[in-house]
């Protein structure tokens, strides 16, 4: 091969793969943007029903169009504490299953539409002003992409056939022994541990299958060592996280590298098997070659391929289905827990989250409840504190601590959120972190002043004072009233209740205003005399500090219900 043709090759090659892969990413963060809620609700059902977990696994690959990003998902779930090895065990499953579509995608005989396709949506796109139809023409976009590039890499790969010299060379990895299926399964691991994609060496092989480079046997060898490959993804995304998402990880390397060894073992009998599924049921011949400008090429060849990656990862999950609970002791006992508390953060947020965006707002969604439930707990213990003639200094001590824990999870999911709008991300994601933001801004602020409150009394205390049993009832009836606000807009913000403004501005009205009238009736008091300087400037104290919590609840609510 001389120079200029085999620039020619890698060139084209290069780019297909570039153009193939890219689209691959619009493809799946359209998808994403598209199904962002549906993909929430489908990681809420997760249970314990390894079934369940395995359907789910395969939708939301289907979404994200990735196995990769699922099980790197997974992992983050696992590291966080939001889900258990035995769902995460169901889901890697699933997500194996899943990425097989992408095979099927493949297998669509739209190959010389992909530019028109990409053309079209690009200009659905630029001009519309929906972001719906945006994201659906990303997705659409991404889809003429994958196609376009897979073309250019079959051109490319029709000038091997040209070539005698170059084509010997790829017949010296035939999968034709049983050696030889172990040399095509290791060479397809070592090229998806390279490119980080699975989808990205599926795209090669069908190219070099489809121009009759390779013959069918190495397709399919290959793609058994390409799904040892993309485990990879997964293991490095589990270096230094917890015990149990370390153990998720290496179910994902255990399920696949056990799956290809059986595998290879009857791989001629699985060949001839999955041959004839596609002879009978797609009713194509896959060595029949096709006449395509003058060019011998064999396009049957790739739903032969599609058929044997998707039966190898059903076939595989099938056979560790039953033995699941007991492959999780295995897992459990090869890797023990650690004896010290490995959560390293106060919260439950994972940077591996931030790939897919509508997962990612959803995790710190779940520490904003968190921060609502922290606040509640502390206008409680402070009533109860008030009340005491000895306060309890451990839960003194608590309330302090919980203050300065809230602080720490508004920086941590300040610091989240951040880097999730730094990336791509769709505009409904982008406003509802915004609004994220804001309300962890809002939370620690009222703790902040609820923490005040406290010190107020036990500013008092030490000076000798104390408020008057009557000030303490009429204090203790406002943190009532303002804890009833709260808690009503800590359950609109679970259930995503956008008229919660509205429900609680009357009640707000009526707060104020019994500020006021409790402010009024004191400097009344104040004028008859009687009341220690010390007391007065702690009791207007209290008064100004409920207000602003009072302010802080409104704000709250004004961002659940969506109000910039």
């Amino acid at each position: 091969m001389n120079l200029p043709t085999f620039l020619q090759l890698a060139f084209e090659l290069i780019g297909g793969l570039g153009i193939f892969l890219l689209g691959m990413k619009n493809m799946s963060d359209g998808m994403q943007s598209v199904a962002g809620n549906s993909l929430r609700r489908l990681i809420s059902t997760v249970t314990g029903n390894r079934l369940f977990a395995i359907t789910m696994g395969t939708l939301v690959t289907f979404f994200v169009q990735s196995s990769s990003i699922t099980t790197v998902m997974v992992v983050g779930f696992v590291n966080s504490g939001v889900m258990s090895l035995m769902q995460a065990v169901g889901v890697i499953m699933g997500a194996n299953i899943g990425t097989t579509i992408t095979g099927w995608i493949l297998v669509l005989k739209v190959g010389k539409y992909g530019l028109p396709l990409l053309g079209a949506a690009a200009f659905v796109f630029l001009f519309s002003r929906g972001d719906r139809w945006r994201y659906w023409a990303m997705a659409i976009m991404g889809v003429g992409m994958v196609f376009f590039g897979l073309e250019i890499m079959k051109d490319a790969c029709s000038i091997i056939k040209e070539n005698p010299a170059f084509e010997d060379w790829f017949h010296k990895f035939q999968a034709d022994s049983y050696l030889g299926v172990l040399k095509c399964a290791l060479v397809g691991c070592l090229l998806t541990t390279m490119v980080q994609s699975s989808s990205a060496t599926l795209a090669i092989t069908v190219s070099l299958a489809s121009q009759g480079v390779i013959s069918y046997e190495t397709a399919a060898a290959l793609i058994l060592g390409e799904n040892i490959g993309t485990t990879i993804t997964a293991f490095l995304a589990s270096l230094g996280a917890t015990t149990n998402a370390r153990r998720a990880a290496y179910f994902h390397v255990l399920f696949n590298i056990i799956g290809v060894f059986w595998i290879t073992l009857v791989f001629s009998w699985y060949i001839e098997f999955v041959q004839w599924i596609v002879e009978w049921f797609l009713d194509v011949k896959i060595s029949a070659p096709t006449m395509v400008d003058g060019v011998e090429t064999f396009p049957n060849t790739t739903p032969a391929i599609a058929t044997t990656h998707s039966m190898f990862n059903i076939a595989n999950t099938i056979l560790f289905f039953p033995f699941v609970p007991m492959i999780v002791r295995m897992l459990e006992r090869w890797v023990p827990s650690k004896e010290f508390k490995e959560k390293p953060h106060l919260t439950d947020l994972d940077m591996r989250m931030l790939d897919t965006p509508a997962l990612a707002i959803e995790q710190s969604r779940v520490e904003l409840e968190r921060m609502g439930d922290g606040c509640e707990k502390m206008m409680r213990w402070l009533v109860e504190l008030r009340d005491q003639d000895d306060p309890d200094k451990q839960l003194a001590n608590r309330l302090k601590r919980r203050e300065q824990v809230l602080d720490s999870i508004q920086d941590e999911i300040a610091v989240y959120i951040t880097n999730l709008l730094s990336g791509n991300v769709p505009h409904t994601v982008a406003d509802e972190a915004r609004q994220q933001l804001r309300m962890a801004d809002e939370f620690e602020s009222v703790s902040d002043y609820i923490a005040d409150l406290d010190k107020f009394d036990r500013k008092l205390r030490r000076d000798g004072h104390r408020f008057s049993p009557d000030q303490r009832a009429a204090l203790n009836d406002l943190n009532r009233e303002l804890l009833e606000q709260l808690i009503a807009i800590n359950g609109a913000l679970k259930v995503g209740n956008k008229n919660i403004l509205v429900e609680t501005a009357a009640a707000a009205k009526r707060i104020r205003n019994h500020i006021k009238q409790m402010r009024a009736k004191h400097l009344e008091a104040l004028s008859h005399g009687g009341v220690p300087p010390l007391v007065n400037v702690a009791y207007l104290a209290s008064l100004n500090a409920y207000a602003r919590v009072l302010d802080y609840e409104q704000n709250i609510a004004e961002a659940v219900s969506g109000d910039k």
